[in-house]
């Protein structure tokens, strides 16, 4: 495409800020309303989207200004045309209509530039702003679990914003000023949805919209949508106003195709470097940069002039951090200008060569590589596997059930499984209540979250609710292939990696021939025919449980042993998972020999390239320090090798049955003043002494506010 080409000979310029040009125009209500809306029932001066109907001479005009000023993208004034924003002024049916008009307008113009000089080709961004909702926090403090809008409410409204800002002619779009991740999420899904249907109605040869910009055709009759994302750091903590550092935010865009990533808003260009520098490094696509002037003075309004922003964002360029610069709020033509002139002695950035690893995140990121060590997914969060997990669920403490997950953080996991399937629950609802509570407790957020269910849609509902890349839990052939292809698209769509189970239409494997032939054939059509990256591919060849009584199940782990080292030899890149615990359910109740299995049982799978599993990280014994006789004993079992294995290990089970150790759970914080066990509580979302503790505060002070006030 065009733009490409524009992006690897040079730095791009896009626009800067339409609010403050046109905040210059000094427009009255009636400007706003034109003859149109006249009669309107509520104010809408300041609905600047509005113009693209009754002022468009002005937005035209800003357009101009910009295009003067050297800009190569202009941005459709389009910020806040879907319905959810525009529902503010009782006008959410205006969506479609003021996101066509307003890129048709920006279209226009720039095609009158382009054709005034060729060599520099202009283009149009369809801008799509991150709405005045969040998917993930709540508006409630004292309900941390609400959410004021849907995904499916959310996802609806870009889809339609989408359309009528490819209709009326953009060349790209671009999502920007992301203050919340699921929300770009959100809007991913939407762009990809449109994209979609605008190819079937292409290959039915259906009407569509004279306007279409040429630069979204690729080679044949099919259309391909250019993806630009601007994320915003709210703060000098480097993270995004729902939390994520900026390599989780990378970790969780990365499956849209995008043609560039970058940061907007809320910052100026000082502020900004670090986080340009880092995105620099780690992103394997163009990168974006487009500052406020500064940051705004006790008015609202911004003082860094033209050659001060400029001087700071040479540095950006100079730095080769940057194949796109341009302005945000308090930006101005001038500022453009000084930009182009200095972008112009600059060669553009040179996009890194980004190694394929897997690339995971809650609020933080989590990269797996070759050296990383064995990842423990934390299994207690789960109703089926957990006794005391179902019962806090079934019995609606989702409060108490966070301890759980708390738990887990601190006892070592690296990821949270999260698993509702029970008879006796709404487990879509289950799911989405619970995640949205993690969602609010960053200890637990911080890790990314692996949705486990047998139900598609519980899987659905979970992967609607996360603005970190997480990982299903599972899906296999089972169902025939355009099941698995049809699942495997969807989760591609939501952003996540996807753990695939040995698992076809005749069955489960259960030998190391069976195993190999499902994981190949799985591999191929989900890199081959889906494009599924195969980095975010994660085998479990099923862990199976042994010591049954029953000899064909004797070479169980030796075969999922022996099948991890297949896979990690022949399916390039691909990962390998497994639930630990399946191992030994034949000795449910003797914590002391299942203890032992499983640390048996990982120290020869990890060897052979296990890379995660799911496991009690309280039910692992030190492969060093278990007793010789009951590791011979285990491993026997595990390695098969002998045939009366099993029934030695039974005998031998008897004699040390109900010796598990005990895990103790450190109280030395209640040992601190009460503030200090207060801020504790408040940190860890610990609630069972926060009664006791915040009386014992409030005698130690005049007022009761003062507790509060610290």
């Amino acid at each position: 495409m065009d733009i490409r080409k524009e992006l690897q000979k040079r730095i791009l310029i896009i626009d800067g800020a339409m609010g403050t040009m046109i905040q210059r125009y000094k427009l009255t209500e009636e400007d706003f309303r034109g003859e149109r809306f006249k009669d309107h029932p509520s104010d809408v001066k300041g609905n600047n989207d509005l113009l693209n109907l009754t002022r468009p001479d002005v937005i035209r005009a800003v357009h101009a200004e910009y295009l003067d000023a050297g800009a190569d993208i202009i941005e459709t004034n389009t910020f806040s045309t879907q319905r959810i924003s525009m529902a503010d002024y009782g006008m959410e049916d205006l969506s479609y209509e003021l996101s066509f008009e307003g890129a048709r307008i920006a279209k226009e113009i720039a095609t009158e530039y382009t054709l005034k000089n060729p060599e520099k080709p202009r283009f149009v961004a369809g801008a799509v702003g991150p709405t005045n909702r969040t998917l993930s926090m709540s508006p409630d403090v004292n309900d941390p679990g609400f959410r004021a809008i849907s995904y499916e409410q959310l996802e609806e409204a870009y889809h339609e914003q989408v359309r009528g800002l490819v209709d009326g002619g953009s060349d790209l779009l671009l999502v920007e000023t992301i203050f919340d991740t699921l929300n770009a999420k959100a809007a991913i899904f939407a762009i990809k949805r449109y994209e979609k249907e605008l190819n079937e109605k292409l290959a039915s040869k259906e009407e569509v919209s004279a306007n279409l910009s040429k630069h979204i055709f690729q080679e044949g009759s099919s259309v391909k949508f250019e993806i630009m994302i601007s994320g915003t750091i709210t703060d000098a903590s480097g993270r995004t106003l729902s939390g994520q550092t900026v390599e989780a935010f990378l970790n969780s865009m990365r499956h849209g195709d995008l043609l560039s990533i970058g940061l907007n808003c809320a910052l100026g260009a000082k502020d900004m470097r670090p986080h340009i520098e880092e995105l620099s490094e780690k992103a394997g696509i163009f990168v974006t940069a487009y500052p406020n002037a500064g940051l705004p003075n006790e008015f609202g309004e911004y003082d860094e002039t033209a050659s001060q922003t400029g001087k700071l964002v040479e540095d950006f360029m100079a730095s080769g951090f940057v194949n796109v610069i341009g302005g945000c709020c308090g930006t101005t033509p001038d500022h453009i200008k000084a930009m182009a002139d200095i972008a112009a002695r600059y060669p553009a950035r040179q996009i890194p060569e980004i190694p394929k690893f897997q690339r995971l995140s809650g609020l933080e990121a989590v990269t797996l590589k070759p050296e990383t060590m064995f990842v423990n997914i934390g299994e207690r969060t789960n109703v089926t596997g957990s006794p005391k997990f179902a019962k806090l669920i079934l019995g609606g403490d989702f409060d108490t059930a966070l301890s759980v997950a708390r738990q887990q953080v601190e006892g070592g996991a690296q990821i949270i499984d999260v698993n509702m399937d029970e008879g006796m629950l709404d487990s879509e609802a289950a799911m989405t209540k619970f995640l949205n509570l993690i969602a609010s407790e960053p200890d637990i957020s911080k890790l990314p979250i692996m949705v486990d269910s047998s139900k598609w849609t519980v899987i659905e509902a979970g992967l609607k609710c996360l603005q970190g890349k997480g990982i299903v839990n599972s899906i296999s052939l089972k169902e025939g292939e355009e099941k698995f292809k049809e699942y495997a698209y969807k989760i591609k769509q939501y952003g996540a990696a996807t753990v695939v189970m040995a698992f076809d239409e005749q069955g489960q494997a259960d030998n190391l021939e069976r195993r190999k032939e499902i994981c190949k054939r799985s591999y191929d059509i989900l890199v081959n025919e889906v494009g599924f990256p195969a980095e975010d591919i994660i085998f479990d060849p099923n862990i199976l449980t042994v010591a049954t009584g029953l000899e064909e199940h004797n070479n169980y782990a030796v075969d999922f042993i022996d099948a991890t080292r297949w896979i990690k030899e022949n399916l390039p890149y691909a990962k390998v998972s497994g639930g630990v615990s399946n191992i030994s359910f034949s000795f449910r109740g003797n914590n002391t020999v299942r203890e032992a299995m499983h640390s048996a049982f990982l120290y020869h799978a990890i060897k052979a390239g296990l890379d995660m599993g799911i496991v009690n990280a309280g039910m692992l014994e030190v492969y060093e320090e278990i007793p010789k006789e009951l590791l011979e004993k285990v491993e026997d079992v595990l390695l098969n090798r002998r045939p009366d294995a099993t029934e030695i290990l039974v005998d031998y089970a008897e004699t040390v049955k109900n010796k598990g150790k005990v895990v103790v759970k450190s109280e030395e914080w209640r040992n601190g003043t009460v503030q200090d066990r207060l801020s504790h509580s408040l940190i860890k979302g610990i609630i069972d002494y926060l009664d006791t503790d915040v009386e014992e505060a409030r005698v130690q002070y005049a007022k009761p506010i003062e507790v509060i006030e610290g």
